[in-house]
């Protein structure tokens, strides 16, 4: 069974209750469950963070024994060289994913520091990010 990690950075803890117009009305949690429905064969885990040194840990920690990530830095992404040095140090796979389209918001957003240290991007599906990032391993 492979074992993934889901991990979500920065205000995704508020998931279902800040700004619905972009990122929707269903908490993550909730979501998680489908996931977990939908991929039995895989042993996901989950882990949120507000904090860049505590998603760093959380990379070390799990680098070289899980088999995929699948990483929503929140705005990290945008600024985080130290998570884009974390990913490239650890052998685990990881793929990067944003709820919505970056690209069609503000100019800050369109750079990623995290994107040539993962396996692929996946880039305003929404929740359904997720999925298409777990299928993918």
């Amino acid at each position: 069974m492979k074992k993934i990690l889901i991990l979500n950075g920065p205000n995704l803890n508020l998931l279902g209750v800040r700004e619905k117009g972009i990122y929707g009305d269903q908490s993550f949690e909730s979501y998680l469950e489908e996931l977990k429905a939908k991929f039995p064969g895989l042993d996901l885990s989950y882990f949120q963070s507000n904090s860049e040194g505590a998603i760093i840990d959380k990379l070390h920690e799990i680098g070289f024994s899980f088999d995929g990530v699948v990483l929503n830095a929140g705005a990290y992404t945008h600024t985080s060289v130290a998570i884009a040095d974390a990913i490239a140090a650890i052998t685990t796979p990881v793929i990067e994913v944003h709820i919505s389209n970056v690209h069609q918001r503000e100019t800050f957003r369109h750079h990623s520091y995290l994107s040539k240290n993962c396996k692929g991007i996946i880039v305003g599906f929404g929740l359904d990010g997720y999925r298409l990032a777990l299928a993918s391993f």
